[in-house]
């Protein structure tokens, strides 16, 4: 499995995000991609964050998976804690991929 995250965020939380982002899909969600292990499968991770005008986050994720037909995108406005926001829109994707 290749795994590939792009991540837009203002500079200073870049670090913080990736390192969120790693610990999802490595500790959280390793379970639930198993039935996506194979060699040519390709894992598109990217997410954007952006503060808004009430110094609040705005988000948006999507991740392509090369055997899936359709991405899995997730948006929310006006969240207030950064980790509470990777954690929580990465459990949206660990429900849906439950589902499959």
């Amino acid at each position: 499995m290749n795994l590939q995250t792009n991540i837009h965020a203002w500079e200073e939380s870049k670090e913080i995000v990736a390192r969120l982002v790693k610990e999802n899909i490595l500790n959280k969600l390793d379970s639930y991609l198993k039935k996506f292990d194979k060699e040519d499968t390709k894992i598109i991770v990217d997410i954007k964050i952006e503060k808004n005008k009430k110094e609040l986050f705005n988000w948006k994720l999507q991740i392509t998976i090369n055997s899936v037909k359709n991405p899995f995108v997730y948006e929310r406005e006006d969240y207030k804690k950064l980790d509470d926001l990777v954690n929580n829109l990465f459990e949206h994707f660990k429900e849906e991929l439950a589902k499959k």
